[in-house]
Parts: C-alpha cells; structure tokens; sequence
C-alpha cells in the first residue's frame, strides 16, 4: 500500500494526527486549512487564492483586475510598486471594495498566497484547474467493489467495553477510492468483498473520537479483523467538544449553524441570504474571521452582483437591505476578529436502518472545478460537469478511472457547464451555463458539437439555458433559466424555438415526465419563491400552485410513478406538485438540525420513493411518500452538498449518484434494503 506521501498531501501543521484531531485524510480539515493542493508555498498559495481571490479576480471579471503577471507589472492599483511587501500589504488591508485579510490568513497564509501570485503561474484555473494529488486510479489499478456483503468484518467499542452504533469504518484502496460501512447497534460492521491486497483502515470524520488509522491493512476476503478500539477526544464523557477548528471542520454547516449564538431571525437571515443559493457551503464562510468592514464589503459583493462569478456592473450596485444589514452585523459579532466560540454540540450518530448503507467516494482528477451534475450512461459510466471550468469527465464506476474532455473555449465567455444528460444514442447532452450553449460530445469521436443561443433577455456570462432536460423524443425543454416567456422546446439541432408555453412568474428547473407528457419547473433559484407549475404538453394547460405564506422555494428535482413533480426546497422540505389533486404538499425531514438543513433537488426513484441531499449537511435523505417513512443516510465527510442526484435504477436496491460540489469528488450510496 502507498503511503500517505504518495496518497496524499500531508498534514502541514507540524503536530501528529493525535494532537490535532484529525488524520492527514480528513479531506474535510485539508480544505479548511487550504492543504488540497499542497503543504507550503506557492501550491497552497493556489488554494487560498481559488477560495479567497478568485471570484473578484479572473480574466472574464468586469470590476476586479486580472492578477496574471502581476509582478510585471510596475505598480498596483493603489500606486504602489509591485513587490512582496506592497501584494502582503494590499492583502492584509484590503480596499474599499476589497475585505482586509490580516484577521482571517495569517502570516503564513499570506506568504503562500504572494509565493503563488509570484509564481508565472496564476491564474487562469478556469481553464487549467489544478491536478488533483488524491486521483491515482489511472496510475493505480485497481477494481472497485459493486456488492453489499461477504468482505473484512469487525467490531467498534470503546476503551470501556461499550459497543458503538452509527461509527464510520472506512478502506482507501490502492486507487484512493473510499468504501465506508457503519456499525450496526452491536457494533458490528461488514465490508463488501473487495480486491485482496492492503488498504488504509480508518475512522471517518472522528468527531468525538480521537482519530483512528492503521496503514498496510491485509484484506484477503471476509478476513475478520482486529477490534476497533476507539477512544474519547475529550477525555470524558460530554455532550460537547471545544471549539477548534478541527472539531469545527468535522461539523457540517448545518451543525455549525445550530451551534453558533444569534436569534432565529438573524440565523434565518442568513440561512436565506448566503446558503440558498448553494454556491458553497457555509464552512467556506464560517471559518473566516472579519472586521464588519469586511463582512459588509463580502456581502455586498456576494448578494448584489448580478448573478454568477461576474461583477455585472449594468446590474450590480444595489443598497444593502435591512436583511443584508443584519447578516454584516450577526456575522461580525460570530465570526468577529475578537469573537470566541462556545463548546460544540456534537449531534448523534446515525441509529437502526440509517446505519444499513455503503458509501464509495471517487477522486476526480482536477480540483476546484465545482462539480454540478452527474448522469449515468448506462455502461457503468457517470459523468460530471463543472460549474466553472471547461473541463468535464467520464468515471469508470468499475475502476475509478476518470476520462477528461475539455469543453471548447466561447471568446469572452467564463467556461463552465451545469447540467449533463445521455440520450439514447450514447450522445452526452450539456447545457454551458455562462457562454449560453446547448453541447454535445460523442463518446466514440470525441467531437463536441455547441449551439449558442442567442440571450437578448440576460448578459454575457450570466446564468443562461442552466436546467435544460431532454424529452423522450430528443428536444430540449428549458425556460432558460428564467427568461421571460414561459417555457420553451427547443431544437437541439439548431437551437431553434419550436412551441412557447407562457405563465406567471419564472421556473429555475426543467423537468419531463418518464412518458414524455408533462412538463414541470419549480420556483426561481432564490429562497422566495412559494410555487411550481406543470404543463400538460398535450393539451398546452398550464398549472401553478403555491404552498400559501410559507416559501418552499422549490428548485430541482424529478418526476416520480404517477407523473407527479418532486423538488427540493431550498427552505428544508421536500415539496410535490400532485396535478390531478390539484395540491402542492410539503415534507419535513427527520434530521436534529432542521430548520438549517436545506435541499437543490429532490429525485423519485423506480419505487417512488424520493433521495435528496442536504446542501449545507452531512445526510442523503429517503423519504417514502406512501408511508411518510424516513430513512436519513450520513456521508464519511460533513458534507452533502448534492446539486443533481442520478439514480441507477437498475440495481436493486438502486444506487445513488451525485458529485459533491463542497468535496469535489463523486459519491456513490448503496443502501442495503
């Protein structure tokens, strides 16, 4: 087996894996300390610049000036000459429109950064994203296991004797890929039979335990292993854990919403104003320290810039409301330079049917692409988009083997696709969200083939054609992404409009019936919005229902059995259209920290039952709607942030796809009945 040098970054805190609480594989630590892409220098530096610089600074910005060859340049925009002292200056105080750094990186952090800016190589990841360190299935064979049962086994108990139920247990192949299996209430766990040869066996996402890792582990089988013997990070008993940000990093956001002081109204503020939209997850916001300048000068920049990662001028410029106001000030007084943090409430750990699930986790071989959608072709193979680069890919779910093609360039256009679909002939079918194209790539030649559809209604590199779905027949289907008009069949040749269906207000997803007969959208991307429509494509009838006073906000999702439209709501629930009652219904999930959880898509399987993941949680919820059953699902790391969720309907149980656009890598969920 590899070692962490050669599967890994590693840790570059200079303290063990026991002193910080974490082990050099908590991807969700790394991310949080910007350690993705490397220890020190100029390739951390690249991280920090991707989460901290880049959306005010790239080559398609209209406001923030492009930072490539920044040091051939004589001076900065403030006047001063172009060297370390003057870029470390700019960074820790900022600008008008700029926040001032010094209370969020330090010292280190900002030397990194000015190594990279430095470097010739910044900064053009949009159309180069950085390899990936993690992704070695194409340099390491390795098959990846498709069954539920028959391999390693074991138990989890404490120092004490007590058997632990809900616990992560977790192999990393050779490949990197990650199988994870959960003890059950006797603390029994049960891997699938997976290739002989050694692994890593650890504990995911420890939480209240201390971290717990054996490299060069034999699998041969149903090899039944040694006790996991797991001890407590505090020491004792409790309820809580302090508040470092290695416990913080293991938190979803969700969990760390809850645990944060403030009333409901500014919680709610800001659950609406920075986490519906689903651009990121709140860890990227939460783990910063800034002054109430800064905080003001983030949200101005994050809730009125016109849409997208472009500073829209013609739109921007709107006035903080009294809203945008009191999520500055809710988040200057937690997320303060002075502020401190109570002790954290580290919620339970899944219990009974939730702990009867397999997750596998694949690496992608690019980072920081900000993957959106999945969809399966039917040969084993899932492929993904990113949201904002050119680059897009095929997994091999057999091998995790990843095959990338690289999307052509639109002169002037931010590169970046959002949805993908595989029609009938093997076609893959992407929607180029900023540059308004409709693409197609065939597999077997490699050629992409793009149809610019002419906007007149919305600006260069705003969000366009996003959620388009192909009908059974092969048109396209699209509101494209709100324009006035209604919804519209396209001609996937041309690009053409064939039939316009108007009604009230605008959808943000398109979605089609199994049959090819309905027609349904949900409410725009915002928090606000409190109905969805469907139309019957046969008959023309339009349908818009509402869920009353409470804003649902329904946003993407599927049709399910009896050709009713499922969404997930962006305020918690799980929302359907039921046509033929005439009714739009809501569905509460089961989770401790409702109301912070939230949903962008909600898909109905073969069964009729709905898979939805949390966007700012760790869960994939199954919900049956016959019976009103609950099952939630708990992922390896603190994150679900699931754009677009695939289902392999012809496994049984199904498999559940999605890319997890906090992560970066691809998740499979296979529950076990």
């Amino acid at each position: 087996m590899a070692s962490e040098a050669q599967a890994a970054p590693q840790n570059s805190q200079g303290t063990s894996p026991t002193e910080t609480n974490v082990d050099g594989l908590q991807r969700s630590y790394r991310l949080d300390s910007y350690l993705v892409l490397g220890n020190e220098g100029a390739a951390r530096g690249e991280n920090i610049y991707k989460y901290k610089c880049w959306v005010c600074h790239h080559q398609y910005q209209k406001d923030g000036p492009d930072l490539k060859d920044l040091y051939k340049r004589s001076n900065l925009m403030s006047g001063a000459a172009v060297d370390d002292e003057a870029v470390s200056a700019q960074i820790k105080n900022g600008g008008p429109a700029m926040p001032s750094f010094r209370t969020t990186l330090s010292n280190r952090d900002v030397a990194d950064l000015v190594s990279y800016l430095r470097s010739g190589t910044c900064c053009r990841e949009e159309q180069h994203p950085a390899a990936n360190p993690w992704y070695r299935a194409a340099a390491q064979q390795w098959p990846v296991q498709s069954g539920f049962s028959g391999g390693a086994r074991g138990v989890v108990r404490t120092a004490k004797g007590e058997l632990v139920e809900g616990v992560g247990v977790q192999l990393i192949a050779p490949n990197n890929v990650r199988t994870t299996v959960y003890t059950n209430d006797r603390g029994a766990f049960e891997f699938p039979v997976m290739q002989p040869g050694t692994y890593i066996l650890r504990i995911p996402t420890p939480r209240e335990f201390k971290p717990y890792r054996r490299d060069s582990v034999r699998i041969d089988g149903s090899t039944k292993m040694d006790e996991i013997v797991v001890e407590s990070a505090s020491g004792s008993v409790s309820e809580t854990l302090p508040a470092t940000r290695e416990i913080e990093s293991q938190l979803s956001g969700a969990e760390l919403l809850w645990n944060l002081p403030g009333t409901a109204k500014e919680k709610d503020a800001f659950r609406k104003g920075c986490g519906s939209v689903g651009c990121h997850s709140y860890q990227q916001i939460l783990k910063n320290r800034y002054d109430e300048r800064s905080w003001r000068v983030i949200v101005q920049r994050m809730l009125h810039h016109g849409g997208g990662p472009i500073i829209n001028p013609e739109k921007g410029g709107a006035a903080l409301t009294t809203e945008d106001t009191s999520i500055v000030k809710w988040l200057a007084k937690v997320r303060g330079p002075e502020s401190a943090d109570d002790p954290l409430l580290v919620f339970p750990r899944p219990r009974g049917a939730a702990t009867r699930a397999i997750v596998t986790e694949f690496e992608v071989p690019r980072l920081f692409i900000t993957g959106h959608d999945v969809a399966g072709d039917g040969r084993g193979n899932i492929w993904y988009t990113s949201h904002m680069t050119n680059h897009i890919g095929k997994l091999d779910s057999h091998t995790g083997v990843v095959t990338e093609y690289e999307v052509p360039l639109t002169p002037g256009s931010l590169p970046g696709t959002h949805r993908v679909q595989i029609d009938k002939k093997g076609i893959v079918w992407l929607s180029e969200n900023w540059s308004h194209n409709l693409t197609s790539l065939d597999p077997e030649t490699g050629k992409f083939t793009q149809v610019h559809l002419d906007r007149t209604d919305v600006l260069p590199n705003s969000p366009g054609l996003g959620n388009m779905e192909l009908s059974p027949d092969g048109f396209v289907w699209s509101n494209l992404n709100g324009s006035p008009g209604g919804v519209k069949k396209l001609d996937p040749k041309t690009g053409k409009v064939l039939q316009q269906f108007p009604f009230d207000g605008a959808s943000y997803d398109s979605l089609i019936s199994a049959d090819g007969n309905f027609w349904a959208g949900g409410s725009p991307g915002g928090p606000n919005g409190n109905y969805a429509e469907i139309l019957d494509i046969r008959t023309g009838s339009m349908l818009q229902l509402t869920t009353g006073a409470h804003q649902s906000a329904p946003k993407r999702g599927g049709f399910d059995l009896n050709d009713n439209a499922w969404f997930g709501g962006t305020n918690g629930t799980l929302v359907e259209l039921d046509a033929k009652a005439r009714q739009m219904r809501e569905y509460w999930p089961p989770t401790p920290y409702n109301p912070y959880s939230d949903f962008y898509d909600a898909m109905p399987d073969k069964h009729g039952e709905v898979w939805a993941g949390e966007m700012h949680g760790r869960d994939i919820v199954r919900f049956d709607p016959r019976t009103e059953r609950w099952r939630v699902y708990e992922m390896p790391e603190p994150f679900a942030h699931d754009r677009r969720t695939w289902i392999d309907n012809s496994t049984d149980p199904v498999s559940v796809w999605y890319i997890d656009s906090s992560g970066g890598y691809i998740v499979r969920l296979q529950p076990l009945e």
